[in-house]
């Protein structure tokens, strides 16, 4: 079954069960699954690290929960293996966000696994005699993760998202290297900017929640925030960016979600996609608020899309010691035996909370909020 460096394993789900009586030690799974994101590989660090040190034994399964199913597909994970991989973005296990495992439809929607295919996972789990399973994801791989621990398995999970939007948790890891990653392209399109006198519309990740546009606009200096929680008029936007041209200020920059929308219209899809089970491909908000607003001031606007640029390279300083913190506290939650639980990070604490009440809806900006007011007093528009 090894190959031959002993690392990595490609197996059929039937032989499993007879492995357990051979178990002698302590045994953990851990995955990566949904969307990639900086500081996930700081996550495995900080299990494997911890999990090291209490004398367990960890199988890292390739490619999210599909790892699980035949044929099984896991690598051991020790402190070798993981050495000095907490500054590298990515993840050394692979994720997916498609497969057999998709479980986010929607804003705050989860659709049920077939209950074959949990119970496969459930049988490579009891075959490798694992004692726990620590799942790292959004929302939807936690509210997979919510659904393997209601058929026997025993999960903890732990936060995954750039978007920052998942409610018991002050803050997730990934998000400080998005918002990174906004300020320093605001910073290097306002010298274009200004030298052209241009608008300048920046579109960046945010389905529902509009977190990254919002703490990247207010550190990279916008003039204009467009986020899902606060539905924009066009006409007061263009109002806005004539009236800077008009005091002496050339150029307006312009920060878009890419799940902002219109007050009389809907979020922006991609045509022409495929459509697979999952949620829809939103995109295409910041040409067509560069469009409608030369339009409506016929000075030069340009539009940029950040995409996934704000999901590569490597995590910051922050994001590589939360992911270390997450991994850690995982660790220390099955320690205690609080299956079903997420780590949880607040009041600068890593404690744990249960998942069914982390998943129950996603965390959005408030729009009367302190920081969208902070936003408003120093003179920055949100179109309503």
């Amino acid at each position: 079954m090894d190959n031959e460096n002993h690392d990595f394993f490609t197996i059929a789900v039937s032989p499993l069960p007879s492995l357990r009586c051979a178990v002698q030690r302590k045994r953990i799974g851990v995955l990566t699954s949904g969307g990639d994101c900086p500081g996930l590989n700081a996550v495995l660090h900080g299990v494997v690290s911890a999990a090291t040190t209490r004398g367990f034994e960890v199988l890292g399964f390739l490619d999210g929960y599909e790892g699980l199913l035949n044929p099984v597909r896991y690598q051991r994970l020790d402190a070798v293996s993981v050495a000095h991989i907490s500054h590298l973005g990515g993840t050394i296990l692979g994720t997916t966000n498609r497969g057999r495992f998709v479980a986010k439809v929607g804003a705050g929607k989860k659709s049920v696994i077939p209950r074959e295919v949990l119970q496969q996972a459930r049988e490579t789990y009891l075959g490798l005699g694992l004692d726990a399973l620590v799942c790292i994801g959004g929302d939807g791989s936690l509210s997979t993760s919510l659904q393997l621990q209601q058929i026997g398995v025993n999960v903890v999970g732990v936060p995954k998202t750039i978007d920052n939007d998942i409610l018991a948790t002050a803050s997730t890891f990934g998000f400080d290297s998005a918002v990174s990653c906004v300020v320093d392209s605001l910073d290097r399109l306002h010298t274009t900017a200004r030298s052209h006198k241009r608008i300048m519309v920046v579109e960046t990740m945010g389905r529902h929640a509009g977190w990254i546009a919002l703490h990247g606009g207010l550190a990279g200096a916008a003039d204009v925030i467009l986020i899902p929680e606060i539905p924009f008029h066009l006409s007061k936007v263009a109002d806005f960016a004539m009236e800077r041209s008009g005091s002496g200020l050339p150029s307006t920059m312009i920060v878009v979600a890419e799940g902002a929308h219109p007050a009389k219209g809907r979020v922006s899809t991609l045509k022409n996609i495929p459509q697979v089970r999952g949620e829809v491909r939103l995109g295409g908000i910041g040409d067509y608020v560069a469009r409608e607003i030369e339009k409506r001031t016929r000075q030069e606007t340009r539009h940029v899309v950040l995409g996934h640029l704000q999901r590569g390279g490597n995590p910051t300083a922050l994001d590589r010691i939360l992911g270390t913190r997450f991994g850690v506290g995982a660790m220390e939650l099955i320690a205690k035996k609080k299956f079903g639980h997420m780590v949880s990070y607040q009041n600068y604490e890593i404690g744990g909370v249960p998942i069914a009440q982390a998943v129950a809806r996603i965390r959005t900006v408030p729009p009367k909020g302190q920081l969208v007011q902070t936003a408003r007093e120093i003179g920055i528009c949100f179109g309503d």
